[in-house]
């Protein structure tokens, strides 16, 4: 079992969401900024054997300070293998779509994920 780590400006839903998360037994990891964001997932243990919570999955809220579409463009570039699911307001298509180019796994409404919040937490304990 992974770590998720999370990429949320709002503290309210922040803490939402790390409560569903100590709720379900899965390790959360909060970045408070882009650069955060990046280090935090680019330094994350590997599978072969590292000290440490390997990130199995990333949560990004689109809307954060800091622009995140820059963020998922550096890890892409990176390499980075890890899942993103991200979360926006359901009529921001344009960000969708640069969210998508930048290599996001998932893109869905902040309320879908808001209701599967429990589900996609559960992806990280299996």
């Amino acid at each position: 079992m992974g770590k998720v780590l999370l990429f949320v400006d709002d503290l309210f839903f922040r803490a939402k969401i790390a409560e569903t998360a100590r709720h379900m037994g899965v390790e959360l990891e909060a970045a408070n900024s882009v650069d955060s964001l990046v280090e935090m997932a680019l330094t994350s243990p590997n599978e072969s054997g590292s000290a440490g919570t390997r990130t199995a999955l990333i949560l990004v809220d689109l809307n954060a300070r800091g622009n995140p579409v820059d963020a998922l463009d550096r890890l892409k570039t990176a390499g980075n293998q890890t899942p993103v699911i991200a979360f926006l307001s359901h009529v921001q298509t344009e960000l969708a779509e640069r969210a998508r180019a930048a290599g996001c796994s998932e893109i869905m409404p902040r309320s879908k994920f808001t209701q599967e919040l429990a589900a996609i937490l559960g992806r990280v304990k299996t």
